[in-house]
């Protein structure tokens, strides 16, 4: 298992119809081979009930339809969108499996095949939002324990009092509170992988315990008498150097040796470009999926993405492509629906362009109950769950002009 790199297969027809498709695909991390368990095709060369291809087209305006029911996948653009079809084309055979596409990336996932396979500890060191746990569930994956949980904790978000129950479990009454007993992490965890994030936030004492726990291959559960023996690979993940912490005397050095078996390091993604288009298109496909429909992102806007710094790595292009769906007004990402994260706050643009989204949508809505009500305003008022005097307001600012003032009853005149 050196290699796990996906491989496709694509027809004459279709490197007739999109010449820079194959070195596209290359680019996007695939390998390009005969017999490839997906191959691309035309749709002329489409027979009914087979799923293993993908159907490819042309089309000025991009579309991708992803497979259902009988129907396999098809995808049509035209050669501007070739780099981010061919991103697309890579996720559809990925799957589940990581969005690689950079050479070193690609390496680092080839490493990860290799050490699935082997029952070692993994200690993956990297910035925040560099894909630290996807790498660890990529592992888990690969395993022999695949059909096993993966357990994953974060160690900086437990109160410290509860992390040792919450690790190791505990006998009920042994604190106040514990009205029942709990089996704990490493044991939920039991045939499986245990992923410990952040783990150079774990106090120091708890440490010791967790050294004892992987040497022993057994947990002590709070108010036990008696160990209990555990079967789970450890994989542990830090965003701190862990022997500069070492040497700084904040994590213990018997610790880090018995998780650094493997040592591993994600990469900053500023630092492996290749692989922006790649997340880009796992991402808004995920979005799809999720009933908001694929937008693809002009190729001036794919230049923005692969310009940007990504101080928030790829938590933050998440965050961006997020916010352009919601802002893009066409079937299309443009530049200028991209807003980015400066210094940990949205740029300015943002919340103009939010807040003019939300008056828009605002007087769409009042426009149809409007016309649904044939310009009644008091019923109209009704449906919309306002005030007619605060409709009227409303309808003034949409035509440029403030309502005059209402007359007060001549009985509060009187009193005024």
């Amino acid at each position: 298992m050196g290699n796990c790199t996906p491989s496709i297969t694509i027809s004459a027809a279709v490197r007739r119809l999109h010449p820079g498709l194959g070195n596209a695909l290359v680019s996007a991390g695939l390998v390009l081979q005969a017999n490839a368990a997906t191959e691309l095709v035309t749709a002329d060369q489409q027979t009914p009930g087979r799923r293993d291809v993908i159907v490819v087209g042309h089309s000025d305006v991009p579309v991708l339809v992803t497979a259902s029911g009988g129907d396999p996948a098809s995808i049509a653009f035209s050669a501007a969108d070739t780099d981010f079809a061919a991103a697309l084309i890579a996720a559809l055979v990925r799957g589940t499996a990581p969005a690689v596409a950079d050479p070193a990336t690609r390496m680092l996932m080839d490493m990860a095949a290799r050490v699935a396979v082997r029952d070692v500890s993994v200690l993956i060191g990297g910035p925040t939002g560099t894909g630290k746990e996807v790498l660890a569930r990529h592992i888990h994956d690969l395993s022999p324990r695949r059909n096993a949980p993966l357990v994953a904790v974060n160690c900086a978000a437990l109160p410290e009092a509860m992390l040792e129950a919450m690790l190791f479990g505990h006998e009920r009454g042994a604190f106040t509170g514990a009205a029942t007993s709990a089996r704990g992490l490493f044991r939920a965890a039991h045939g499986g992988t245990l992923l410990l994030d952040e783990i150079a936030e774990l106090p120091l004492a708890l440490q010791a315990k967790l050294l004892r726990a992987l040497q022993e291959r057994e947990v002590l559960p709070i108010g036990a008498t008696t160990p209990v023996a555990i079967d789970v690979r450890v994989i542990a993940a830090a965003n701190r150097d862990l022997a500069a912490e070492v040497r700084a005397g904040r994590f213990r050095a018997d610790l880090y040796y018995r998780l650094a078996v493997f040592p591993m390091a994600t990469r900053a993604l500023c630092e492996r470009p290749a692989d922006i288009c790649a997340l880009a298109a796992t991402l808004l496909l995920r979005a799809a999926g999720s009933g908001t429909g694929l937008r693809w992102p002009t190729p001036a806007a794919l230049a923005r993405l692969h310009a940007a710094a990504w101080p928030g790595n790829v938590r933050e292009l998440d965050n961006v492509l997020q916010r352009a769906q919601v802002l893009a007004n066409g079937d299309r990402i443009e530049t200028h629906d991209l807003c980015f994260d400066q210094g940990g706050e949205v740029e300015a643009a943002v919340a103009p362009s939010l807040s003019g989204l939300v008056r828009e949508r605002e007087r769409d809505a009042i426009r149809a109950v409007l016309a649904d009500c044939a310009g009644k305003r008091g019923e109209a008022a009704h449906r919309l769950g306002i005030s007619e005097r605060t409709l009227r307001y409303k309808l003034a600012a949409m035509a440029g002009t403030m309502p005059p003032p209402l007359r007060a009853p001549a009985a509060l005149e009187t009193i005024q």
